[in-house]
């Protein structure tokens, strides 16, 4: 079983914090984890209807179960079991006593707030990163066997065909979580609309584009966006907003959290399909971006990430802001270096009065150098963290 980085940061909040939280992405781990760490607590999965009637039925009852700690997997299914979660761990004061997991990001989190506030520390676990496949057997050999392959645990666990894999992926998430957290009345126009945001991956989020050619209304494009983020599917990278330059761009940038998923939905199947696809450099961007967010994520740290873009199209891919410290990013597929590669950092870093030293191109070669102008990085340091 590969080993996950978020393991130690649960661990240590568990001793801490009476109740944890653990959200992400259908497959991406969380009940093996959860179990994994808590083996002596008592598990209900609330997928199973007679479990999830029993917690909203007889809830203190249903809570007594855990005498070690309780395990409660998709608890979204349940929410009024929190309010009875907090007056239990009120009454005992002990830490790491009930670990709550879901995959609906935003209901979660939701309840969440609403009745565990100040009693819960809150973790996103995300399908594999380079970083823990790397001591591994499945350990890529270039980017794009790992874009084609994405990171759900699954397909490594249990060696499964990715075209098993993923049509069985799409098919349980249109069936169960898009008919339990929206009215969608004609399936397969959503899959379309899918598979249409997928083609967008690194592109600001126009609505009026996606509703034309979806014959959606913008309002439509814009809920089912949100179902999206919702399920752990996509999300979008917000527009940096320090006013050193007001003419910016505002609209925010999608990507998904697996790019193994976005290549399905593209009906990309082959390495050599992808390298020779329009949407190379898009999911080339989509990877990189996703393995920064994994780095903080599972170190516990929910850092906030960016891009930055004027509107003459001047653009920096990523910015990630740490302490005040702007670090920008600018993220190329090609593998051979490039002048051009620090065309855009250099203007950044000149209107921003940025330091050069916190400037990093990642790239699709082998090579890593530290120039005046930015440091470069070959995509394989993704997988020791040393971007």
């Amino acid at each position: 079983m590969i080993s996950r980085h978020l393991s130690q940061q649960i661990r240590n909040a568990a001793q801490q914090m009476p109740v944890i939280s653990v959200t992400g992405p259908r497959q991406s781990g969380k009940t093996t984890l959860c179990k994994g760490l808590f083996p002596d607590y008592f598990y209900a999965n609330l997928e199973n209807p007679e479990t999830r009637n029993f917690a909203i039925e007889d809830p203190q009852k249903f809570l007594q179960q855990g005498e070690k700690g309780m395990v409660i997997d998709e608890a979204q299914y349940a929410p009024e079991l929190f309010s009875y979660i907090q007056a239990k761990v009120d009454e005992t004061g002990n830490n790491g006593e009930y670990i709550l997991s879901g995959s609906q990001n935003f209901l979660f989190m939701e309840k969440i707030s609403q009745s565990l506030a100040g009693r819960v520390a809150v973790f996103h676990l995300l399908p594999f990163s380079l970083e823990e496949l790397k001591p591994t057997s499945h350990k890529p050999e270039s980017p794009y066997d790992y874009i084609l392959t994405g990171g759900y645990p699954r397909i490594y666990d249990q060696e499964v065909d990715l075209n098993i894999f993923f049509p069985s992926y799409v098919q349980t998430y249109v069936e169960r979580d898009v008919r339990q957290l929206i009215n969608v009345g004609d399936l397969d126009q959503f899959q379309l609309f899918t598979r249409i945001c997928a083609g967008r991956v690194g592109q600001l989020f126009n609505q009026s584009a996606i509703s034309n050619e979806t014959g959606l209304s913008q309002p439509t494009a814009k809920r089912w966006l949100s179902l999206l983020q919702t399920s752990f599917i996509a999300y979008t990278l917000p527009p940096y907003f320090r006013n050193f330059n007001k003419r910016l761009t505002k609209t925010p940038k999608m990507y998904f959290y697996d790019t193994g998923l976005a290549c399905y939905l593209l009906g990309i199947r082959t390495v050599q399909e992808l390298e020779t696809h329009y949407a190379r450099g898009a999911l080339f961007e989509n990877f990189v971006i996703n393995e920064v967010m994994k780095f903080f994520q599972n170190r516990g740290e929910n850092q906030p990430l960016y891009y930055w873009r004027d509107k003459t199209g001047h653009e920096v891919d990523l910015v990630v802001d740490i302490g005040g410290k702007m670090y920008p990013f600018e993220i190329k597929s090609g593998q051979t270096i490039q002048s051009a590669f620090f065309k855009n950092l250099s203007f950044f870093n000149r209107i921003a009065e940025n330091d050069p030293e916190l400037s990093t191109i990642i790239y699709g070669g082998e090579t890593s150098q530290n120039r005046s102008k930015g440091n470069l990085r070959s995509w394989r340091e993704i997988m020791d963290g040393r971007w």
